[in-house]
């Protein structure tokens, strides 16, 4: 373990920090609820977001532990279902601003931040790449696996916080701004969407 935490965890911390920091719908959703809603609404969310981390990190190690291909098989069905969600999350942000008023929208609880993160192909691709790019080829030890896994969901949502403290700070301009960024957040959704699918017809 000793030895492998000295040459496999640099590249593995990189790599999931790099994962973990970058637009995907986690992020994108924590920063919107963060300027729509306030900090403590995007802080409930955040606790559903690690619960779905944690459950698709967990199955990961038991795919990559199990040896099995099965997960090749629901990718693209997981793609297509991940990709209608995010599009949904496209147009509850871009709809006009009073049907999204404060006092009637929906606003992010625990259970939508789970369900985020267990229909997030970019979460699934990132722990099954990061556990079979860096801990399979020196061992497929269950426990070196878990410590592995587990360490994910402390980087990703780490990273997330980032967002989140973004979104606390840009909240006064996002009231300001509110038509030309809800654009914006709603296009990027949509580019995350399409970047689950396209993958499938290559």
């Amino acid at each position: 373990m000793d030895g492998l935490l000295v040459s496999a965890f640099p590249p593995f911390l990189v790599y999931c920090l790099i994962q973990g920091i970058t637009p995907g719908p986690a992020n994108l959703c924590s920063l919107t609820a963060t300027m729509r809603h306030g900090t403590a609404v995007a802080l409930r969310q955040w606790v559903g977001l690690l619960v779905g981390f944690i459950f698709v990190a967990l199955a990961s190690v038991c795919i990559v532990w199990s040896a099995q291909e099965w997960y090749a098989r629901i990718l693209p069905a997981l793609s297509v279902l991940g990709a209608f969600y995010v599009t949904w999350l496209a147009w509850k942000t871009i709809r006009p601003a009073h049907e999204n008023d404060n006092h009637t929208e929906r606003k992010p609880t625990v259970l939508s931040g789970i369900f985020i993160q267990i229909t997030n192909v970019k979460i699934v691709l990132m722990c099954l790449t990061a556990l079979v790019a860096y801990v399979v080829p020196y061992t497929r030890d269950v426990g070196t696996l878990l410590f592995f896994g587990m360490f994910m969901p402390l980087t990703g949502l780490g990273c997330n916080m980032i967002w989140i403290v973004a979104g606390s700070q840009l909240r006064a301009w996002y009231e300001q701004h509110r038509r030309g960024t809800d654009a914006f957040m709603a296009a990027a959704l949509l580019l995350c969407a399409l970047g689950m699918v396209v993958p499938l017809f290559q």
